[in-house]
């Protein structure tokens, strides 16, 4: 069995190895690479779930899922003029005390539009997640239903019901690939679509049309098949289908909250009320604290701003950063779970036998 190429050709756009006409049709996807060959034993969804302890608590934690670096610069400058302010204030002794009666105003507005941020942009990030593991679990069925009750009465049979489980797993990185933009054309180099695509491969994303589409026409062609062939029944063929546009609809949900920002006049409104407020604070608080201003402005901003800095981060949560949506690792936790049901398959597991 010859490995398939990992590298795409940029003129014609193959995303896969070459078929070999004299091999089955099966054994032209080549050796499944085995990603984490290191982790074994392993156990279901072994890299979903978190398995290191923390070294530290969270409230020490600066770097890794921090938005510190996010907020840093404007916590700084308001820092930076309010100790401006309280220097000319206590220095120069020229009076630039306004009264605090409008700060309450001004906290209610603040207030109400990070609530509205937040929540929207935690929303995003759940309706997300949901959707995902919708189409995760809409691939687990069709595989399951195709391994049970596919055609497999030939060796073409059995080649194509490999095809297609192998494709359903490819559809779980395409779209992984589509949310990030991350194109298998133009050059790029993907290992993971090795071994799940069918050999020869041309995708269309080059003219506009996403790899994921493009495989779920394979898997209707299969339940068509599958269904003249009398391996499907009327319901069952039905419910297959079903269950693939449950999955091109959840794919719609992620592609809306990826095309669908914040929209910038509340992003422009919120940033400049933000800046209003931590500038007036100071002018607020100078009289009565002195220098203590300094440090409790700053402690106000870094509240206030990180909690805009949460919501700016969560917003698209389809990235590879530590606080979007782990898809590396639940697309990997799929895969493993279908390529070791595929491989009991072909060694005439009992469970698969009707």
């Amino acid at each position: 069995m010859s490995s398939p190429a990992t590298s795409n050709s940029h003129s014609n756009g193959h995303l896969n190895g070459h078929h070999n006409g004299n091999d089955s049709y099966a054994a032209s996807y080549g050796p499944y690479p085995n990603e984490d060959s290191h982790r074994k034993p392993t156990f279901p969804l072994s890299r979903s779930v978190r398995q290191k302890a923390r070294r530290w608590p969270l409230a020490f934690r600066f770097i890794k899922g921090a938005i510190h670096h996010v907020i840093i610069i404007p916590v700084l400058c308001h820092a930076i003029f309010t100790t401006a302010v309280v220097y000319i204030d206590q220095v120069h002794e020229i009076q630039l005390r306004i009264p605090s009666s409008i700060v309450p105003s001004l906290s209610i507005v603040v207030g109400l539009m990070l609530v509205f941020r937040n929540s929207t942009s935690y929303d995003r990030f759940w309706g997300g997640r949901c959707n995902l593991q919708n189409v995760v679990t809409c691939v687990r069925n069709l595989a399951r239903s195709f391994l049970v009750c596919g055609p497999s009465e030939s060796d073409f049979d059995k080649a194509e019901k490999e095809k297609v489980i192998r494709v359903l797993i490819g559809m779980l990185y395409a779209l992984k690939n589509h949310l990030r933009s991350e194109w298998a054309l133009g050059g790029s180099s993907y290992p993971e679509y090795v071994g799940l695509l069918p050999p020869g491969m041309c995708g269309k994303e080059e003219e506009g049309v996403g790899l994921l589409l493009q495989l779920a026409y394979i898997v209707e062609r299969y339940i068509k098949r599958g269904a003249d062939k009398g391996a499907f029944n009327a319901p069952q063929s039905a419910m297959l289908s079903g269950q693939l546009n449950t999955l091109l609809d959840n794919y719609g949900h992620m592609e809306t909250i990826k095309l669908t920002p914040i929209p910038v006049c509340h992003q422009i409104h919120q940033k400049q009320v933000m800046a209003l407020y931590c500038t007036v604070l100071p002018f607020c608080l100078v009289d009565d604290m002195g220098w203590l201003a300094v440090p409790i402005i700053f402690l106000i901003c870094f509240t206030l701003y990180g909690i805009e800095g949460i919501g700016e981060e969560l917003e698209d949560p389809f990235g590879s950063e530590k606080n979007d949506i782990k898809m590396d690792a639940i697309i990997s936790d799929a895969k493993q779970e279908i390529m070791v049901l595929l491989e009991s398959w072909k060694e005439n597991g009992e469970e698969y036998r009707v």
